[in-house]
C-alpha cells in the first residue's frame, strides 16, 4: 500500500518533503515518517492507552494520527511552523469526521519552539525524526529530565534515523539508557541508518 493510500485510510494528507524557511538554521525540513517505519516501530513498541506521546517536529501530524488510530493514546504534536500546523488542524478535523471508535485518543498541537515547550507530568514517550540541531535536541532532553525530576516516572525517547551526535549525547551525557534498536527491514538494506533507537529513563 502506498503512502497516499495509507493517508486516505486515516482521512489525512501528510505526504511529501517540504523545504520551509525557518527563522533559525537549527530546524530541519518537513518530512513525514514513512508508514513502514511506524509499522515496524510500533509492532515492537506498542503504546498503551494511558501513554502520552510528544512528537517533536510533528509537521502535518502523521505520527499523532497514526498513534491515536492504532492505540487510542494521547499525543501532543510540537512544531514552530504555523503553515504546517494549519494543515495538521485540517487533518485533525478530517480524521475526527471518520467517526471510528478508534478515534478515542486526544490529539493536541502546539506552535512553539521545541526548546521552549514545557514538558507535562503526564507525558511519557518522546518521538524525534531529526527535527532540529543537536544543540536544540540537548535543550529538549534537559527539559524532559527536569520534568522527570519534578514528577518521577518512566520515560522513553524514540529516535528515528538518529544522528551520531544525538546518540553520543544520550549515551555519554544523560541518565537515559539505550534499551532497543529496531531496524526497518524494507529500508535498512540500502541504508544502515534506517532504524529507530529507543532510550529509557527509569
Amino acid at each position: 500500500m502506498t503512502e497516499a493510500e495509507r493517508d486516505r485510510e486515516l482521512r489525512i494528507q501528510t505526504e511529501g518533503t517540504i523545504e520551509i524557511l525557518q527563522n533559525s538554521a537549527h530546524y530541519n525540513r518537513y518530512e513525514a515518517t514513512p508508514y513502514d517505519v511506524l509499522d515496524e516501530l510500533f509492532l515492537a513498541y506498542p503504546l498503551e492507552p494511558g501513554d502520552h506521546l510528544v512528537d517533536f517536529g510533528c509537521g502535518k501530524g502523521r505520527v499523532p494520527f497514526y498513534c491515536c488510530d492504532r492505540f487510542g493514546c494521547s499525543i501532543t504534536g510540537i512544531d514552530l511552523n504555523g503553515r504546517l500546523l494549519q494543515e495538521a488542524y485540517a487533518n485533525l478535523a478530517s480524521f475526527r469526521r471518520g467517526g471510528s471508535k478508534k478515534r478515542r485518543g486526544v490529539i493536541t498541537f502546539e506552535e512553539v519552539k521545541a526548546e521552549n515547550y514545557p514538558i507535562q507530568p503526564e507525558q511519557t514517550v518522546f518521538y524525534c525524526f531529526n527535527p532540529f540541531s543537536t544543540e536544540i535536541f540537548k535543550s529538549v532532553v534537559h527539559g524532559i529530565l527536569e520534568s522527570l525530576e519534578e514528577a518521577p516516572r518512566q520515560a522513553d525517547i524514540l529516535l528515528y534515523y538518529p544522528t551520531a551526535d544525538y546518540l553520543e549525547f544520550l549515551d555519554e551525557q544523560t541518565p537515559f539508557v539505550r534499551k532497543e534498536e529496531i531496524a526497518i527491514p524494507v529500508l535498512v538494506e540500502n541504508d544502515p541508518d534506517e532504524r529507530v533507537v529507543i532510550y529509557r529513563h527509569e
